[in-house]
Formats: structure tokens, sequence, C-alpha cells
């Protein structure tokens, strides 16, 4: 029996830590983004950190990845750029990939 529990333990421990990794990537992930998408409007260093925050911010609205892409690009056409939602789609999956290598290259 304690091999049993001794095997649930594990899975329970890789549960928690594959769940906290997902959550540090996709963290990230939108920082990354935020960081792309201030760099494309001209905000400053400082505008460029808070604006990275926020969106990491508005990834708590809701279940997905919507609110996100709703902020970047609302924020983005605001702000003159000519984008569309591929745009934005593509830069979030090339900076969760982005994301990820650089997580896996701290573990």
């Amino acid at each position: 029996m304690t091999d049993f529990n001794d095997r649930e333990r594990a899975e329970e421990a890789k549960f928690a830590r594959d769940e906290e990794m997902h959550f540090r990537i996709h963290a990230r992930r939108n920082r990354l983004l935020g960081e792309w998408a201030a760099q494309r409007m001209g905000l400053s260093a400082v505008e460029a950190e808070a604006y990275a925050k926020s969106v990491v911010q508005a990834d708590f609205e809701e279940a997905g990845d919507e609110d996100v892409i709703r902020k970047v690009l609302g924020d983005l056409v605001s702000a003159g750029q000519d984008v569309s939602e591929g745009d934005v789609r593509a830069a979030l999956d090339a900076k969760a990939v982005e994301a990820r290598r650089a997580l896996m290259g701290e573990a």
C-alpha cells in the first residue's frame, strides 16, 4: 500500500509542478506580448514595463486568450497602428514559444 501512496503523492506533485509551469509560461508569454505591442506603439521603457504588466493582468479577466488579444489589439489600433487580429495572434504564438524556451532554459 505504501508504494501506491508514494506513487499517488508523486503524481500529485508532478501535476502541481506542471500547472505552475503552465501558469509561468502564460504569464511570461503575455509580458513578452505586451513588450512587443509597447515597442510597436513607441512607448518609453517605463511605459512599456507598465503596459506589459497590464497585459499580464488582462489575462485574469476571463478564461482563454481572448481577453489578452482584445486588449492588445484595441490598444494597438487606438495608437494608430495598422495591425490585424491575425497579427496579434501570430505574435502571441511566437511569444509562447519564446516564453517556453526561456523557462525551460532556467529549469
